[in-house]
């Protein structure tokens, strides 16, 4: 009997020593990215992505480097700097028209400043992510113009499956080619297929099904990733507004292919007062605190913003106030395109002088608000 007891006591000790195990690996598992083979700084991003939110949130902004309002290709200008004296604490940017072997972005962003530019926020210590609005290969014709069909034409079998992947090609030449100074890969959070609820990009809404867009992402990572081998990337899941959560994961390719878990929202049309963006934003962030933390991922606001700023209170008294208590690794606000044909102006974060500048200050100040000086203390790519 007491060779039995000791026998029951020992085995105990097994099982707990195994399930400890099997925990333990489970946690690693969900502290790894989506690409097992990712690069150490890439590695280190996505960690210090997953935890940043217990000390506020990094801001991004679109092309802050490349231009601002009434101004172009400065060196070391950013309208973000002109107003708090301080880079973004993550840069956007914009591969659209690199399938086509263009020398600039759909934005007129050349390719080669780019890559300076990216190389340049890497080594200050900001955050890199990328977007691609890549043509419609079905028709020729651009992201906002879609076609019944397009998604099932570039799958494997489809008749422009060869076309995709030969974008894809440039695509990971480009991703390749970033390097920092040591010659490691620079690390990117690549969103694609962004507001892929929404029916004005070929890849989104009625355009396809979900089973078709999943399959789409499906390829590309493995393309990207295990074709390619491009290691240096973390992949973002982002749909437009949402109503439920079952609507934002309607399309969701599940947990092994998507790092980050994010929405686009912008103020205006149906929701241009301030008190019905605070509610709508609100509800968006409790249902995405709710689905990444369930699914382990890092959440965000991928792209925000309010055209021209007429609030001059809008940064600490409506998107301020709404944010903070949630979870979120960052938010990126979209470009200061300023004038445009028709003598209509776009911007989506202040420039010296302009109204809502002296607030932004205020929101900059905000403990919970990280911009690169304090992006680089955390040291997110060792």
């Amino acid at each position: 009997m007491k060779w039995l007891s000791l026998n029951k006591s020992f085995m105990r000790a097994i099982l707990f020593s195994l399930t400890q195990i099997f925990l333990l690996a489970g946690a690693c598992s969900q502290d790894l990215p989506v690409d097992p083979n990712a690069t150490r700084e890439t590695v280190a991003l996505y960690r210090h992505l997953k935890g940043i939110s217990a000390k506020g949130f990094l801001f991004g902004h679109q092309d802050d480097l490349a231009y601002g309002v009434g101004w172009k290709y400065i060196p070391g200008r950013s309208d973000v700097k002109d107003v708090t004296g301080d880079y973004p604490g993550l840069f956007g940017w914009e591969l659209g028209r690199i399938e086509l072997d263009h020398t600039v972005n759909l934005d007129s962003v050349p390719f080669d400043k780019m890559r300076s530019f990216i190389r340049d926020g890497y080594e200050k210590g900001s955050v890199i992510t990328i977007s691609w609005h890549l043509n419609n290969p079905l028709t020729g014709g651009t992201a906002w113009q879609p076609a019944p069909g397009t998604v099932a034409a570039i799958l494997p079998g489809g008749e422009k499956h060869e076309l995709y992947k030969s974008w894809l090609d440039k695509v990971a030449a480009f991703m390749l080619s970033l390097k920092g100074e040591k010659g490691e890969s620079i690390p990117v959070i690549f969103r694609i297929f962004h507001e892929l609820n929404g029916n004005w990009f070929w890849w989104g809404g009625n355009n396809c099904s979900a089973d078709e867009l999943k399959q789409l992402w499906h390829f590309t990572i493995s393309y990207l990733r295990d074709q390619k081998q491009v290691h240096n990337l973390l992949y973002a899941y982002n749909t437009d507004r949402f109503a439920s959560a079952g609507a934002w994961l309607e399309k969701y390719p599940g947990d092994e292919w998507a790092d980050i878990a994010g929405f686009d929202i912008y103020q205006g049309n149906n929701i241009s007062r301030n008190e019905d963006f605070a509610r709508e934003f609100g509800r968006m962030l409790t249902t995405l605190d709710s689905i990444a933390a369930g699914h382990h991922k890092i959440a965000a606001v991928t792209e925000f913003g309010y055209n021209d700023l007429p609030d001059t209170s809008w940064w600490t008294q409506t998107f301020l106030p709404t944010i903070k208590g949630h979870r979120m690794a960052y938010v990126m606000g979209w470009r200061n395109a300023g004038e445009k044909p028709g003598g209509q102006r776009e911007f989506y974060v202040p420039y010296k002088g302009q109204g809502s500048a002296p607030d932004f200050i205020k929101f900059y100040k905000d403990p919970s608000t990280l911009f690169q000086k304090e992006a680089a203390k955390e040291k997110l790519y060792r």
